[in-house]
């Protein structure tokens, strides 16, 4: 069964005709809103969470350091997940969202068996852990105005594509990130605007990464808000 479905899914991306996934039943739900809000959310690096106005504000005070919070909850291979964001440091900055993490022997992200991490970021890409990752805003002061988005898989810090570009540089408008992966296929829209389309053959870099948790890595630099948290289960398309 295993083959078959492996094959399955070669077989649609070579056509071009990977199905992405649709909402189905609601998984989690979080506002952001409030501290009692992220309570179980873990943060790890130098930084602190403020709410203002329903939204939670995650920066490093003085730029201390690269940080990264974790969702405490643990979702199925397939997801799809949302949530709002808003610039409020648009001189420079870089957010990325981590997906199906777990430890490489099939921990749990959080396990405190696991070599205990603070932001830096080779201890998520080439460390003890399995994940995939999207930067899907990108304007660091070591990197200004990259210009694209880019999906990679972890462990290893494998680019597999390199995408459209993500949140506008100068934008401090609400956007909206949809992140869905089904079968094996990763799709990310800013908005209405598709910036990430790939899907994992399970072969040229591995087996397909399973369920895991959802992180959200900004850097040193980064002052985003972020509002309205949801994930469902991925369903066939209607």
């Amino acid at each position: 069964m295993c083959h078959l479905l492996l094959s399955f899914m070669l077989l649609a991306h070579v056509n071009g005709q990977a199905q992405e996934g649709a909402k189905g039943k609601l998984l989690y739900q979080n506002n952001l809103a409030t501290a009692t809000d992220t309570a179980g959310w873990v943060m790890e690096g130098p930084a602190e969470l403020t709410y203002t106005d329903g939204w939670m504000h995650m920066q490093s005070p003085n730029e201390a350091g690269h940080h990264v919070l974790w969702c405490p909850q643990e979702f199925p291979t397939d997801f799809v997940a949302e949530w709002e964001v808003q610039n409020h440091h648009p001189e420079a900055g870089l957010c990325i969202v981590f997906f199906a993490a777990r430890g490489i022997n099939g921990e749990d992200i959080l396990d405190t068996s696991l070599p205990a991490r603070n932001g830096v970021f080779t201890q998520y890409t080439k460390g003890a852990i399995n994940n995939y990752h999207i930067s899907y805003y990108a304007d660091g002061e070591n990197q200004p105005d990259r210009g694209t988005a880019n999906l990679r898989k972890n462990k290893g810090f494998r680019k597999v594509q390199t995408g459209a570009a993500g949140i506008p540089l100068n934008s401090v408008a609400v956007h909206t990130v949809r992140l869905t992966k089904y079968q094996g296929h990763i799709t990310l829209y800013i908005d209405d605007r598709k910036i990430i389309d790939w899907t994992d053959d399970g072969q040229q870099y591995g087996e397909v990464l399973g369920g895991g948790k959802i992180g959200f890595r900004q850097m040193k630099w980064t002052h985003f808000a972020y509002r309205n948290f949801k994930v469902w289960e991925a369903v066939p398309q209607p």
